[in-house]
This record gives C-alpha cells, sequence and structure tokens, in this order.
C-alpha cells in the first residue's frame, strides 16, 4: 500500500511540475522577451550572439513562478483558482460592489463622470505642472488664481470700501461713488442674494447693520422678541454649569478690554440665553460635531452650543486669549443695540460660519481646512520666509491659528474687523481668514526674516490693530507673482 500511494504522489508531483511548465511557457510565449529572441535568432547565425539572453531568460521564468497561482485540480472553474475559498470570493464581490456604489454616489453628487476628456487647456496645465505634481492638491486646495477667481471682487479695478473711503477721493470715481449709491437702493429691494452680491465690495458702517441682518434673514418680528424673552426665562430659572464658564470668559476677556468693557452687560445676557438655545441644535445636522447633554432633576436636558466652549478651552493658556463663542458676539455689539436682533443676529452668525472654527471637519470653511490653505498659500507664494520661520522653530501656523480660529476677532481694530467680516457674509465662506493670515505675513516678511526665535518673531506679529485689512488682501491676491 505504501508503495502504491509513493507512487500516486509522484504522478501528482509530476502532473504539477508538467502543469507549471506549460503555465510558464505560456505566458512566455505571449511576453516581450519571447518577441526578442525570435528576432533575434532570425537575424544572428552565430550562438555567441545570445550572450546575455540567458540570464534574462532566467529571470523572466522566476518572476512568472513567483507569480505562480497555487496548485488546483485541472478541471477547477476560473474563479476557483483566483480563490479557492468561497465565503472569501463572497466578500470580495461583497467590497467591490460597495466601492462602485461609493464611486457612482460620489460621481452623481458631484456632478462629475467618472471619467472625460481633459480639455486642451488643462492638457497644456497638466504639461506644465508635470513635475511639479507633488505640490499640487487638485479639488482640495485653491492657489492664488482659483483664490483670485472666487474673490474677483476684491480687484484692484473695483471700487472698495475699506480703502477708497480712507483716502481722498477724486469726485470722478464712478464706482465708489455708485457703491455708496446702491446701497439704499439694495435694502430698499429685501433681496438676500442682492445684498450679499454687494457687501462683498464692503457695507457704508451706517447701513451694516441693517444689509447684515438681511443677508442673514433676520426680521426680528414679535415672536422672535418673544422667544428671546424665554430664553431669559430658561436663565433664570436654571442654573448651569456653562453660566460659571461664561462669567469666567466675560471677565477675563471682555471686562479688560479697551473696546468691549462697555458692553459687559450685554455679553453676560445674550450668552446666557444662547447656552439655553435649543433652535441652535439644528446645525449639528450638518456638523461634524455631536450636542453634549446636561441633566436636572434626572431629566435630560440639552445644554446646547455652548458647552462646546470646551472643545476650544484647552487652548487658553497658550493663547492667553479665551477662544469662546464670546469672541464672535462683542463686536456685534458696536451694530446693534436691541438685544433680541443682536442675539437673533449672533446665532445665525454662529451657526452659518463660526462653529467650522471650533469643529474638526473636512469642509472648506473649517479650521483644519484654513490652516491647510494658509500654509499652502505661505509655503508656496512666500517660499524663503516660510523655511526661514521653520529654521528658528517658529511654525507659520502656530501664530496664525490664534488669528483664524477666532476670525481675527481681538486682534485687528474694530472697523478693520467689520469690514473683513462683509467679506465672509459677501462671499458665503471664511478661506478669506486664510488669505489674510498669509497677507499678515507677507506684509511683515521683512521684520521676520531678520527674527532670530519663536518669540521674536511673535513679537513681529504681536500687533495687528493697526493693519487695513482691505489693502493687505488685494496686495496679496492680486500683486503676488504666482
Amino acid at each position: 500500500m505504501e508503495g502504491v500511494a509513493a507512487e500516486g504522489d509522484v504522478e501528482a508531483d509530476g502532473q504539477e511540475l508538467s502543469a507549471t511548465i506549460a503555465y510558464v511557457v505560456k505566458k512566455l510565449k505571449s511576453s516581450q522577451l519571447h518577441s526578442e529572441l525570435e528576432r533575434e535568432a532570425r537575424h544572428s547565425v552565430f550562438f555567441s550572439c545570445f550572450v546575455g539572453w540567458e540570464k534574462k531568460l532566467q529571470n523572466a521564468v522566476y518572476r512568472e513562478l513567483n507569480v505562480l497561482p497555487p496548485p488546483s485540480h485541472p478541471s477547477a472553474p476560473i474563479e476557483h483558482i483566483k480563490e479557492a475559498l468561497a465565503y472569501m470570493r463572497r466578500a470580495q464581490v461583497y467590497w467591490e460592489k460597495r466601492v462602485l456604489k461609493s464611486l457612482n454616489s460620489m460621481c452623481t453628487e458631484l456632478n462629475i463622470p467618472l471619467a472625460q476628456k481633459r480639455s486642451l487647456d488643462d492638457q497644456k496645465e497638466l504639461l506644465n505642472k508635470w513635475n511639479e505634481m507633488g505640490t499640487d492638491e487638485p479639488g482640495i486646495l485653491k492657489g492664488l488664481p482659483e483664490l483670485r477667481e472666487l474673490f474677483a471682487e476684491l480687484g484692484l479695478n473695483y471700487g472698495q470700501l475699506g480703502i477708497d473711503d480712507s483716502i481722498q477721493i477724486p469726485t470722478g470715481n464712478f464706482q465708489f461713488t455708485m457703491l455708496i449709491l446702491c446701497s439704499p437702493v439694495v435694502l430698499s429691494e429685501q433681496d438676500s442674494a442682492a445684498a450679499q452680491q454687494y457687501i462683498r465690495q464692503g457695507c457704508p458702517t451706517g447701513l451694516r447693520a441693517d444689509t447684515w441682518a438681511l443677508i442673514l434673514n433676520i426680521s426680528n418680528q414679535m415672536e422672535d422678541s418673544l422667544y428671546y424673552d424665554q430664553l431669559k426665562s430658561n436663565v433664570i430659572q436654571h442654573d448651569l454649569l456653562v453660566d460659571s464658564l461664561i462669567y469666567k470668559d466675560v471677565k477675563l476677556t471682555a471686562s479688560n478690554d479697551d473696546y468691549y468693557f462697555v458692553f459687559e452687560d450685554y455679553l453676560y445676557q445674550v450668552l446666557l440665553c444662547f447656552s439655553r438655545d435649543t433652535m441652535v441644535l439644528d446645525h449639528f445636522s450638518y456638523s461634524s460635531a455631536s450636542p453634549p447633554r446636561s441633566y436636572i432633576r434626572g431629566k435630560k436636558f440639552i445644554a446646547d452650543i455652548s458647552y462646546c466652549k470646551n472643545d476650544v478651552l484647552p487652548f487658553y493658556k497658550e493663547y492667553k486669549k479665551a477662544l469662546t463663542v464670546l469672541i464672535f458676539f462683542a463686536p456685534l455689539c458696536f451694530l446693534y443695540h436691541e438685544p433680541s436682533k443682536l442675539y437673533q443676529v449672533f446665532r445665525e452668525m454662529y451657526v452659518r460660519y463660526f462653529f467650522r472654527l471650533h469643529s474638526i471637519s473636512s469642509h472648506p470653511s473649517g479650521i483644519v481646512s484654513l490652516c491647510l490653505l494658509f500654509e499652502t498659500l505661505v509655503q508656496t507664494y512666500l517660499p524663503q520666509l516660510f523655511y526661514r520661520l521653520r529654521e528658528i522653530g517658529a511654525q507659520p501656523l502656530r501664530i496664525s491659528f490664534k488669528w483664524m480660529v477666532r476670525a481675527f476677532s481681538g486682534y485687528l481694530a474694530t472697523d478693520q474687523l467689520l469690514f473683513l467680516w462683509d467679506r465672509i457674509l459677501g462671499y458665503n465662506s471664511l478661506e478669506i481668514l486664510a488669505v489674510l493670515a498669509a497677507a499678515v505675513f507677507a506684509f511683515r516678511a521683512e521684520n521676520l526674516m531678520e527674527a532670530t526665535s519663536l518669540a521674536a518673531a511673535e513679537a513681529v506679529l504681536a500687533d495687528l490693530s493697526t493693519l487695513k485689512v482691505m489693502p493687505l488682501l488685494q496686495l496679496f491676491l492680486f500683486a503676488t507673482v504666482p
């Protein structure tokens, strides 16, 4: 019996070897090496001409042996040869279906095809930067050409409130005159889209409050006032942990601020009401964050957005400034004096824009994307400065992060901050924060190049209160050579 078994093993081994040889020969016959050998054989009559081909053939056989599929029964179906385990095959089929479904869904949502021919311009552009593709991030970040297109109304040929109104204007400045004359017309039309388009070039100080309210669709009806009173009643009835944080925040920040100390009462009132407003929870449907919870006498109570301050308060010691919703609310006190309307505008500004600065997401206006955009702009258009600061341990993002996460509140003079926020509403985007941060570095580049430490670099950029926002943005966007 043992002899019969041994003969069977030898026969099986022989069949396997024959199958392996047949497989390798078949693969080699269809290879480029086989064609080259045939061509060489037809044109050469001396064996010496084949020197070196033996090694090439040996390498080709070795390569085929390394990719040879595992042995299987001669009559096994092709799918069994590719994968012997049935459950593995099913898993692979399921995974492929998921991948294809995701790809198709992505194409449908973004309205782009799976494949399409590039235009001639795109082909030339790709060819020109073929050797520099490592610095390109298609579809994710914007370079100066894309930013110029996005912020076209900030161009040097457009009139700008924030520039033209701060210098002596010639009587023939038609664009600036029309910009001023159009503002009452825009308000009278009560068209939010038109107001948003108009404010891209700034807004007259006296009309800013109404223009912002129009863009944000704030009407301040009687129901809104009653709702605010209801929130006030809730504050009076219930004590939350967040109340202590608000008190501390206001005391540490606004009470000692030269601009905002006069609004201390407003700050307390509105922020305490904000902490009770369950309408704010709606923004969690499009935010990457999740609403925290609090409990009162055993009943679940939504503690609301103010608890989101916990996400940023740990940075307090590092940046020496509070990073809470207070910084977004205080500048609005210069525009609105009625608590109900002030509250509505603040709430809408936060749930539309500023919450993205306190949550981690891939949204273009999220703080992560803004950080990436800032670093890309500085590294691409200010490369010497970027690497100089890195050499001395002064990472540019470490300095600029605190500006962007606060939307420059507390750093710029109030009038300049409001000019900046005009453009945030006008373009419905926070990306301009990253552009301004890069523009500040470009403006202070000469002094920064002389810095020899992080402390020295921070000293150069410590005071932004004298900066003019619009000239910086225009110069960086439209005067920088790509």
